[in-house]
């Protein structure tokens, strides 16, 4: 059975943020995850990780100003030296909470504006955030997003991310796989998940199509865990699903498969 992080950005909304550690742990989770720590002290944070006995999975770089729709600045023309900076600061949060997966988000891309000549920053970025996280021991993950969700996105696709880390060439430069995501703009996810397993360093979970539980919606994700045993994927799986209703009564998929 697949290790199961509970996303904190989007579970546990019964209790302020702070309170969600010791609440994911009571459910049984032994690892968590969440968008972004920097409204934190990061001391705090890593009090809950310890009270609770979780690990601290995953999060994401600064995106930049979230409040008027930036996500992410990774591939934004002349922000350069506002990317390195923003590595710096999650690098710095990653030490002391002791994930070794960072996620950075490429950013939006506006009609008409020139993707060639973002591609080519994404790329420098990329390159440039991946050898700072290596003297850190710590993987960047890019992830593919689907455009219904977050419209203009700049990476969308799976093929097209690991051609990115190819021409890199960074061994610590991974895919994101969300399943959610993939179901939505391509499909065929077990057969994705098959061709892509060797460069996929970290997995995430939702119901499609509306962001639920895994047990609701369009997908098999019974079968999509044995996949993930089959290949011997060893890494998390987030649980980036917004609850139906209340987060520990939408469960029972994972005691299902506990019980197993």
């Amino acid at each position: 059975m697949p290790n199961f992080a509970a996303n904190l950005t989007m579970m546990y909304n019964e209790y302020d943020f702070l309170d969600r550690f010791a609440a994911a742990a009571k459910d049984g989770f032994s690892g968590v995850e969440f968008l972004f720590p920097y409204s934190f002290v990061v001391g705090e944070i890593q009090s809950r990780l310890k009270d609770s006995n979780l690990t601290q999975v995953l999060f994401n770089s600064p995106p930049g100003d979230w409040a008027i729709g930036e996500r992410g600045i990774a591939s934004l023309p002349g922000r350069e030296e506002e990317f390195k900076r923003s590595i710096e600061r999650a690098l710095g949060y990653a030490h002391v909470l002791g994930n070794a997966r960072l996620h950075v988000m490429a950013g939006v891309i506006r009609d008409g504006q020139d993707k060639v000549r973002h591609l080519e920053v994404y790329l420098r970025n990329l390159e440039y955030a991946a050898r700072q996280a290596a003297q850190h021991g710590i993987t960047i993950l890019i992830e593919p997003i689907n455009t219904r969700d977050m419209p203009g996105y700049f990476l969308n696709r799976q093929d097209e991310a690991h051609a990115i880390c190819r021409e890199i060439g960074a061994q610590n430069l991974k895919v994101q796989f969300d399943l959610y995501h993939c179901q939505i703009v391509e499909g065929d996810v077990a057969m994705k998940m098959r061709r892509d397993i060797a460069n996929i360093g970290h997995m995430q979970i939702a119901g499609v199509p509306d962001r639920h539980e895994p047990d609701i919606g369009e997908l098999n994700y019974p079968y999509l865990f044995s996949v993930m045993d089959e290949l011997r994927y060893d890494g998390w799986v987030g649980c980036e699903y917004r609850p139906k209703a209340a987060t520990s009564d939408g469960l029972d998929w994972l005691k299902s498969l506990s019980s197993n």
